[in-house]
C-alpha cells in the first residue's frame, strides 16, 4: 500500500513540474505591455536565462520586429510558417515579434513562444526598444 502511494505521490508530482514548466514573459515598451508563454524547447529555455533584456527592435517587412540578442541561442529543428504573435528566432541571435502571420524562405525561424496578449501594439512602422523579462 505505501508502495502504491509513494508512486502515486512521485506521478502526480512529475504532472506538476511538467505544468509548471511552461515559462511566460513579459514584453513591454513605450507602445505598451504583452505577454508569452516560451516554448518548451532549449532556445526558449536560454533565452529565459538571459532575462532581463533590453533589444532595440526594427521592423521589417511590416510583419515583424526583429532586434539581436546578446549572444546565440542552441540551433533547432525550424519551421517556415508563423502566426500572429510568434516569439521566433531568425539567426543564432536575431529575435523576431511577428504580428501578422505568413511564411519564410528557407531556412525558416526556431520557435520560441506564442503571445497570450494583444500583439497588435508592435504592427506600426518604426523601431521600438523593448524589454524582456520573466512574468509574475
Amino acid at each position: 500500500m505505501l508502495k502504491l502511494l509513494l508512486s502515486a505521490a512521485v506521478i502526480a508530482l512529475g504532472t506538476v513540474g511538467s505544468a509548471m514548466a511552461q515559462e511566460r514573459i513579459r514584453i513591454s515598451s513605450d507602445w505598451g505591455e504583452v505577454t508569452a508563454d516560451l516554448a518548451d524547447n532549449e532556445a526558449a529555455r536560454s533565452l529565459a536565462q538571459m532575462l532581463p533584456l533590453t533589444i532595440e527592435m526594427s521592423d521589417h517587412l511590416r510583419q515583424e520586429k526583429t532586434g539581436n540578442l546578446p549572444s546565440a541561442l542552441p540551433e533547432l529543428a525550424r519551421q517556415r510558417d508563423f502566426s500572429v504573435g510568434t516569439l521566433g528566432l531568425w539567426s543564432s541571435d536575431h529575435f523576431v515579434i511577428y504580428y501578422r502571420s505568413g511564411r519564410l524562405p528557407a531556412p525558416g525561424i526556431i520557435r520560441l513562444g506564442q503571445f497570450t496578449g494583444d500583439v497588435s501594439i508592435f504592427d506600426r512602422p518604426g523601431p521600438v526598444t523593448i524589454r524582456v523579462e520573466g512574468a509574475d
